[in-house]
């Protein structure tokens, strides 16, 4: 099973960008992991006539169920600020705070031409890294477009590890395709080939 690493921006609608993601990309397959917060939550509750609406910092407890090209059907559990627990079908409406991280896991039918990222660049994070953060900060100040990969769950460290073969972190992927480490990206900087990067 191949895996995607999605992560969305403050703002981004939850479920329109699921949607979104499989219907351009023609992808099938299922959420297997989440974290982050949102500022704004729609969801059906069984049994209600009208989907309940929440404001607030809400924590993103689970995520569950499918993506694909016709469409997506997600449950969302999240926590309020009194730590009640809520959730139901997930609606558009549901916006991100500071941010989301998705991992999803694709159809071996779709997963062949499925591409790895948004963007051409990809970044692999632990927190707390020096080397990550210098990654990250190069490139930030060259303005090269990237995704941030935080591996802060074992699913998504094993999801890197199959990618690049190693266990060292960061791991840079450009074009779905391992590049190298903190070093392979200074010295591309340092050789002024970095913009081939964009």
């Amino acid at each position: 099973m191949d895996t995607l690493t999605l992560n969305l921006e403050p703002g981004q609608d939850l479920h329109q960008s699921l949607h979104q993601l499989a219907s351009d990309q023609q992808l099938s397959g299922f959420v297997l992991g989440v974290v982050g917060d949102l500022s704004e939550a729609c969801f059906q509750c069984p049994g209600q006539p009208q989907p309940t609406r929440m404001q607030g910092v809400l924590e993103v407890i689970t995520l569950n169920g499918t993506v694909s090209p016709q469409g997506v059907h997600l449950h969302l559990s999240l926590s309020d600020g009194a730590c009640q627990v809520w959730g139901g079908h997930l609606e558009a409406g549901t916006t991100v705070h500071k941010g989301v991280q998705l991992l999803l896991g694709l159809d071996a039918a779709t997963a062949q031409t499925a591409p790895i990222s948004q963007e051409r660049v990809e970044l692999a994070v632990l927190p707390g890294c020096p080397f990550c953060h210098r990654a990250r900060q190069l490139l930030e100040r060259q303005g090269i477009p990237h995704t941030i990969i935080s591996v802060e769950s074992d699913s998504v460290f094993e999801a890197c590890q199959k990618r690049s073969g190693l266990r060292v972190f960061p791991q840079i992927f450009v074009d779905g395709d391992y590049f190298g480490d903190y070093t392979a990206l200074q010295q591309l900087h340092q050789s002024g080939q970095i913009e081939s990067l964009r």
